[in-house]
């Protein structure tokens, strides 16, 4: 069975979660690519939706959404873009990276909220609000 990080960026707030996505909660996600929208309850967000924006693999190799497909492929890339920074102006090198689709090879996927629900993501994943000091 599939399972993966899930990394939930807030663009509100600033703020990010890590949640994990385990069997049929993962399924949700399996096949979908960078850019589709997935339903916030399958990681304990009721109510929200979420926007996917990347992800890599178990190597760390990034998801490319330029790239179709859940496979590997080496891709010439040039100027700055997701899994390649150049150091000078002009450089071009052939990266290995992921197809954008969400596959089982997968570790983290990376969303943002899309649509927010009427409770609070905090609340929801209790976390915050108690400052035990």
């Amino acid at each position: 069975m599939a399972s993966f990080t899930v990394v939930v960026g807030d663009p509100e707030s600033g703020s990010s979660y890590q949640l994990e996505a385990e069997e049929q909660d993962a399924n949700r996600f399996m096949g979908k690519s960078i850019g589709e929208e997935v339903d916030g309850g399958s990681v304990g967000l009721d109510g929200y939706t979420l926007e996917i924006t990347g992800g890599s693999d178990e190597a760390g190799r990034p998801l490319n959404g330029e790239v179709g497909g859940p496979n590997l492929t080496q891709v010439l890339m040039k100027g700055r873009q997701t899994g390649y920074h150049p150091k000078r102006d002009g450089e071009r090198r052939r990266i290995t990276v992921r197809g954008r689709e969400i596959s089982d090879a997968v570790a983290q996927v990376n969303a943002s909220i899309a649509e927010r629900g009427s409770t609070d993501v905090d609340d929801l994943l209790g976390e915050g609000g108690d400052d035990d000091e």
